[in-house]
């Protein structure tokens, strides 16, 4: 017995030496990862991975959409009000249905991208217009597209029959063709995925009432 008690007490040791360094090696590469990337090389712990990046990735924007929404939220709620004046003015019963349909459609479309800037931190519009790029309606609405004069507008609120549907025709087809104009821009150049599905939605609609509204000015 004493003979091999020299031997087993080696290979003993040098069992338990072949633990710690598997130990040691274990430790060592787990404190490597954490320090790189986070444990990122444990399973579903990939940050840059497709899954681990999509909620991000669905609420990024860029100066595009935002100045999508800021100047398409005072470009609709000129509409709703060229589409307002028809009460009482328009004669033609075509007109005042997609007058109607207009402020149906634009007005969950302006609580939508206000909520969008309030979620990204950015400025709404101001109330009065008057500080937004093309808002000031005695510049005759430069620097956005369709945007009506006060003229255009004082001239709109003074009609009444033939003469409104056929001045509101005219006048909101250059709206929409403005609204066309932006929304085209933001397909183009936005990033975010829900303010490019509204742009598409824009013009989807609005081409399809120019359309309408050519057809309503040939008949009148």
């Amino acid at each position: 017995m004493s003979a091999f008690a020299p031997f087993t007490a080696r290979r003993r040791t040098l069992a338990a030496v072949g633990t710690a360094a598997v130990l040691a090696l274990a430790l060592t590469a787990c404190g490597s990862s954490d320090d790189s990337s986070g444990g990122s090389s444990m399973p579903g712990m990939d940050h840059g991975s497709p899954k681990a990046s999509a909620p991000a990735a669905a609420g990024t924007f860029n100066d595009a959409d935002v100045e999508f929404a800021q100047q398409m939220i005072p470009h609709h709620q000129q509409a709703i009000e060229m589409a307002r004046l028809a009460d009482g003015r328009a004669a033609d019963a075509e007109i005042k249905k997609l007058a109607a349909a207009i402020e149906d459609a634009q007005d969950p479309e302006i609580n939508t991208m206000k909520g969008w800037l309030t979620s990204w931190g950015k400025p709404l519009p101001d109330a009065s217009m008057g500080d937004m790029p093309g808002m000031d309606h005695g510049s005759d609405g430069a620097g956005m597209p369709g945007m009506m004069s006060d003229k255009e507008m004082g001239g709109l609120e003074a009609a009444e029959g033939k003469d409104f549907d056929k001045k509101f025709a005219r006048l909101m087809i250059g709206h929409h063709e403005g609204a066309v104009t932006m929304a085209e821009k933001e397909k183009k150049d936005g990033r975010n995925a829900d303010a490019k599905k509204l742009a598409e939605a824009v013009v989807t609609a609005q081409t399809a009432e120019i359309e309408q509204m050519n057809k309503i000015l040939d008949r009148l």
